[in-house]
Formats: C-alpha cells, sequence, structure tokens
C-alpha cells in the first residue's frame, strides 16, 4: 500500500483516524495499539509473507537494547551490540545482496546458483532504524524500552516504515509514552499530507513519465538536446517523488502526535556537493555520519584516515540503495567529489560567483541521478555519451520540442516547486502575528489551497495508472 493509492486516502487513513480518535486521549497505550496493529496491517497489505521477517528484525532490537543497557557489564554490552549489528546486517545482506555478489564471483571464475531472491519492502529503512535504537542505548543517548510493543510501534509504524525517514528512537521516544494530540497538530499534519500527495500526483509522476520514456529509448536513438531533457526530468522526479513522501510521512506522524525530522532542505538550491548532501535525504546522510563516519574516526586522525572514511562512508551509501555497480559508482562519484572539494578546488570554489557555484553543483548532480537511474554500466556510458554529444543522433531533435511543450507547465512549477519561494512571505508574516491577512492566509489560505491541489491530485490517481514510488524499492 502507498500513500498515494485509493486504498490508503478511502479505507485504510479515514478508518485509523476513527478508531484512534474515538479512543479517550488519556489512554495513550490504546491508542498505541491501534497505531501498531494498523501499521502491522500496512505493511502486510503490500507484503504478508515478510511480516515474519520485521517481528525478527524487532526482536533482535528489543532483545540486544535490554542487553547494552548500562545496567550490565561492559563485556556484555559491546558483546550485544556486536550481535544486533551482525543480526541486523546479516538480514539484509541476505535478502539485498546474495544474487549481487553470487553473480560478481560467477564473474571471477566461480559456478554458484544465483537464487532470486524478493527483496522485502522498506527493509533498509527498518533495519538501520532499529539498529540505531541499539546504537543509541548502548552510548547512553536512549533509555532502554521494556515494553517490546512499544519498540515494535517505533520501527513498525507505518508513516515511515517502508521509505523512510529514517527516525531515530530518542527522537519519538517521549512521545511513544505520552504525546499531546491537539486539532491544531492533526490540521498542520494534514495540510502537510495534502501538499505532499500533491506533490506526488502533479510533479513527481509527471516527470517521471517524460524520464521513462527517454531512458527507455536507445542511445542511437537520442538527440544530446532530448538525453538532457530526460536527465533534468528524473532529477526533478527522484525529489519531488522522495520529498513527497518523506512531507506525507512527517504530516501523518504530526496527525497522530508525532514529530519527525525534516529530511530535505531544498537540496537543488545548493552551491557545492558538500552543501547538497546537508539538504539531502537528510536521515540517511546523518545516520552514516553518526553510526560510521564518526566511529571510524571522522576526520580527526589524518588525511589519509580521512579519506579511507570517506570512501568507505559512499561505499557503504551506494550499496544501501542497491546492489547494483551503478549504485556502487554513484557512491564513488559522490566520494570523489566531495573529497575534491574537501582537498583541492573546494577553497577556490568559494572566490566565485554564487550562480556559478550553482551550476556547478546542479551539473554534477544532475550527472549522479543519470548513474542512479540507469540500469547496467553499459546505459551509464551511452546515456552520458549522448549527454556530452560523443554519441546520438545530434545535438536537437523534434522530441525534445514535443516533450517541452507536451510537459512545459509541469516543468515550469517543477523549477519553482525545488526553490525556497514559500519562505518568502513565511517569514514576512511571522514578524507580523498579529496582522489579521496573516491569520487569514495561514488559517484559511493554506488549507484551501492544499484541498484544491489534492482534489486535482485525486482526479488524476483516479484517471492514471502511472504511480511509482522510487525509494520503495530500497
Amino acid at each position: 500500500m502507498v500513500f498515494s493509492s485509493v486504498e490508503f486516502l478511502v479505507f485504510f487513513l479515514p478508518a485509523l483516524i476513527v478508531c484512534y480518535f474515538c479512543t479517550p486521549k488519556k489512554f495513550t497505550k490504546c491508542r498505541n495499539l491501534i497505531l501498531l496493529l494498523f501499521s502491522l496491517g500496512f505493511y502486510s497489505y503490500g507484503g504478508v509473507k515478510f511480516l515474519g521477517l520485521l517481528f525478527v528484525s524487532i526482536a533482535i532490537n528489543y532483545v540486544a537494547a535490554l542487553w547494552v543497557n548500562p545496567e550490565r557489564s561492559i563485556k556484555v554490552r559491546k558483546t550485544a551490540v556486536a550481535l544486533a549489528t551482525v543480526g541486523n546486517l546479516a538480514l539484509l545482506f541476505y535478502f539485498k545482496y546474495t544474487g549481487f555478489f553470487a553473480e560478481v564471483l560467477n564473474g571471477m571464475g566461480c559456478n554458484l546458483p544465483v537464487p532470486e531472491i524478493i527483496l522485502p519492502i522498506g527493509i533498509s529503512f527498518y533495519t538501520f532504524q532499529g539498529l540505531s535504537y541499539v546504537v543509541d542505548v548502548y552510548r547512553e543517548q536512549a533509555v532502554v524500552q521494556k515494553n517490546p510493543l512499544w519498540v515494535a510501534l517505533y520501527i513498525a509504524f507505518f508513516p515511515q516504515l517502508v521509505a523512510g525517514p529514517i527516525v531515530r528512537y530518542v527522537t519519538v521516544a517521549e512521545e511513544i509514552e505520552e504525546r499531546h494530540e491537539s486539532v491544531d497538530e492533526f490540521y498542520q499534519g494534514l495540510v502537510r499530507f495534502l501538499f505532499g500527495f500533491s506533490k506526488k500526483m502533479l510533479l513527481a509522476n509527471s516527470m517521471g513519465e517524460v524520464a521513462d520514456a527517454i531512458f527507455a529509448l536507445h542511445a542511437g536513438n537520442m538527440a544530446t538536446s532530448l538525453a538532457w531533457v530526460g536527465a533534468v526530468a528524473y532529477t526533478f522526479q527522484i525529489y519531488f517523488d522522495f520529498s513527497a513522501y518523506s512531507d506525507m510521512a512527517i504530516g501523518l506522524g504530526r496527525m497522530f502526535g508525532f514529530h519527525f525530522e525534516e529530511n530535505f532542505r531544498y537540496p537543488y538550491i545548493s552551491r557545492s556537493i558538500t552543501e547538497f548532501w546537508r539538504r539531502w535525504h537528510i536521515s540517511l546522510s546523518t545516520w552514516f555520519r553518526d553510526y560510521v563516519y564518526i566511529p571510524l574516526g571522522g576526520n580527526r586522525k589524518g588525511s589519509g584516515r580521512h579519506i579511507r572514511n570517506i570512501i568507505v562512508v559512499w561505499f557503504l551509501t551506494g550499496m544501501w540503495h542497491g546492489a547494483s555497480w551503478n549504485f556502487i559508482l554513484w557512491g564513488l562519484w559522490f566520494c570523489i567529489l566531495l573529497l575534491g572539494e574537501k582537498y583541492f578546488w573546494g577553497k577556490w570554489m568559494e572566490k566565485l560567483p554564487s550562480l556559478c557555484r550553482h551550476i556547478y553543483t546542479m551539473l554534477l548532480v544532475i550527472i549522479s541521478w543519470v548513474l542512479f537511474r540507469c540500469e547496467t554500466l553499459l546505459q551509464v556510458v551511452d546515456y552520458i555519451s549522448v549527454l556530452f554529444a560523443v554519441k546520438g543522433t545530434g545535438l536537437a531533435d523534434q522530441q525534445t520540442i514535443y516533450y517541452l511543450l507536451q510537459y512545459r507547465w509541469e516543468f515550469i512549477f517543477a523549477f519553482f516547486a525545488s526553490l525556497p519561494l514559500k519562505e518568502i512571505p513565511k517569514r514576512f508574516l511571522q514578524k507580523k502575528p498579529d496582522c489579521a491577512v496573516r491569520k487569514t492566509l495561514v488559517f484559511g489560505g493554506a488549507p484551501v489551497l492544499a484541498m484544491m491541489l489534492f482534489m486535482l491530485s485525486y482526479i488524476r490517481l483516479a484517471a492514471g495508472s502511472f504511480n511509482p514510488f522510487i525509494y520503495f524499492r530500497f
């Protein structure tokens, strides 16, 4: 089940709202059980056969956290956190990487069977989330949760279960035990959800239609201009697709009294690759920073160790996204760029005009999404060759004009929606808290606009079938 589906909007969410808010507010435990049961039902809808795997993951992290809390000896705690790490990563490795490494070994001369293993929905997200809970308890940054149902709720809570953001236990620990739902919080969460849904249906899906059509073409049938249209379309698609899901997840959490951290902060306004990764998929980048990069030593032990740590982190970041050489190449691409900015051209770049730095960043980001989108290394080479006019049918063609005209409004709105334009009136209105215009816009304008976009989006949902979520496969 996905948030942008009729089943979720018409049946699941209304049923949950009725059951949850008909339960008296003082019965927080009952409300928690309702959320847990609905979350398990949400996950079962897309893969009931993997529900047992989710329970195993929950059990591993629940038991491990009990053994790593400060009441135990340091030896027991270290053993428990090591076993939890091995257990979590073993599940992830088996389901996500067994087939890939079997193919790699066969390419080196082995003769191993390549198993066809179906990837459980959301395994990368809930594995990292559960493991972070155990490590935080071990570091005494979080208090161990003795109730297994509340650990299950933390890991399996449906808004962030299958596609993030990766939520730290310390972020929601108090809200699991006691939270303060209100009409205002529900309203704010609902508006955030509706805007995220509209972003997904009106922008991400439209850009996805363009990107899928162009990336499906052979390099010999593409002009350079068409290849750039496809790359830019995918650049918009992946941003609006994933950030829309994060918006909906954050909004849904807030409707039920939970506050998740932001996962995107307008990454396409960045003026360096370093800044880009402070703004893009924040929950993942901070996870690798806190649980891999810093434990390896960060940048504290000389440039050699720092370079090694960056390589390890970005190799693992690429692998986290998928068992494929193009994802590894994508991770190493960012590794090279980040090291380059740190040790070579970063200080020189700071002297350039802001516009030049922004063009530099977006050009490299667009190329990175070509690496990410292509399914094979050969396709990567072919597509980039067309981008830079080494291959293809020429510099421009009629197809380019067709897509630009057919989707002109979607491209225009996608461009402006990727900019922090809404922050301008927001800052202005915050300076005038008692202004009548502010109250009208905040309490009237936002929900009216959200509902109008939602109705338009729902019509599109009912009429069409193109509705993928990119990060569901991770």
